[in-house]
């Protein structure tokens, strides 16, 4: 009788210690990067797609190769996404220099700069997959299959475990951590200048300290992120994969975040997340995950580093109170 009651009692504690941090990625693992302590775990070992976060490991292996970052690349219709049909504001025909198309693979992930990339290896796309396989192999990513430099491909798949080890791998390179944490950038295009934008908008958002940062998207993989971000005095590197939406994907960060900085530990501020929730209604990571309640500061927060969001009045018995809601 006794030990039933003590495993009851163990399954509610870990009952409760799943929910104080709920998350909207099917996937996480967040490690401290100093020591290698594992601080939060969710189906760490599943293997699944990767979509863009594939680049990460294309640009290690073409820095690994030295190539020449100021010889132009010209963009060739070969480059072109006939898989997913993605957009790219990178012109066929234009010739950019190879550490630009870098910039716009890693800031912007542009696929044909990806593909551009990869295709321009030394031996071509069949050298470029023969060394993503042998960086896969010195890393230990046993868990991990990459095709193709671009990350469309659904075949390209890899563990939030394994991805931890990329990521770490690659913030050593500062051409890499240097260029994810551009907020933004003029890129010379056909003599023009455009300016291209980081396609992970906690990237130079108040508050925020990153050191590596990717996304990634395709209807297989879902909304996925690799951050290294530094919060409470601790280095840690964070692996989402599988959000149901960008909001899912930045709610789960800020809450990493929190959890890191141990405010989410607080009780009255649990008590005020709990309140502001309830005045605004549910915020919903994905139909498939818990409700995650995000504070007021929390949504502020957001709100200045770049996510548009819209004023709304919700009444209530004693007063109305004005909360801040996303718009998709």
């Amino acid at each position: 009788m006794m030990k039933k009651l003590f495993a009851a009692v163990l399954l509610s504690i870990s009952s409760a210690a799943a929910i104080a941090v709920p998350f909207g990625s099917q996937s996480v693992l967040v490690v401290e990067d100093d020591t290698g302590k594992v601080l939060l775990e969710k189906n760490a070992g599943a293997v699944v797609p990767i979509a863009s976060l594939t680049k990460l490991m294309t640009a290690m292996v073409i820095l690994d190769a030295r190539q020449d970052m100021n010889e132009l690349i010209e963009i060739d219709r070969s480059d072109v996404d006939t898989l997913k049909h993605s957009s790219s504001r990178v012109p066929v025909g234009a010739s950019i220099p190879r550490g630009d198309v870098l910039q716009l693979a890693l800031m912007s992930s542009d696929n044909r700069a990806a593909a551009a990339l990869g295709r321009t290896y030394p031996g071509g796309l069949p050298a470029f997959k023969a060394a993503v396989r042998r960086k896969i192999a010195v890393l230990g990513m046993s868990n991990t299959v990459i095709e193709e430099p671009t990350g469309l491909s659904p075949n390209n798949r890899s563990t939030a475990a394994d991805l931890v080890k990329m990521a770490q791998a690659a913030s050593h390179y500062k051409e890499i951590t240097d260029r994810t944490t551009d907020a933004k950038n003029l890129v010379s295009i056909n003599s023009r200048e455009v300016e291209f934008h980081n396609t992970n908008r906690l990237v130079g958002a108040k508050g925020w300290d990153i050191g590596l940062s990717k996304t990634g998207y395709i209807q297989e993989a879902g909304r996925c992120l690799i951050m290294s971000i530094k919060a409470g005095g601790k280095n840690a590197t964070m692996v989402l994969l599988n959000a149901g939406a960008s909001s899912a994907r930045i709610l789960d960060a800020l809450n990493i975040r929190r959890f890191i900085t141990g405010e989410e530990a607080k009780p009255a501020r649990v008590a005020r997340v709990t309140r502001v929730a309830r005045a605004s209604g549910p915020i919903k990571a994905s139909a498939r995950a818990p409700r995650i309640k995000a504070s007021a500061t929390a949504l502020r927060a957001k709100s200045k580093g770049g996510v548009r969001a819209k004023a709304k009045v919700v009444p209530t018995k004693k007063k109305a109170v004005v909360v801040r809601k996303r718009r998709n």
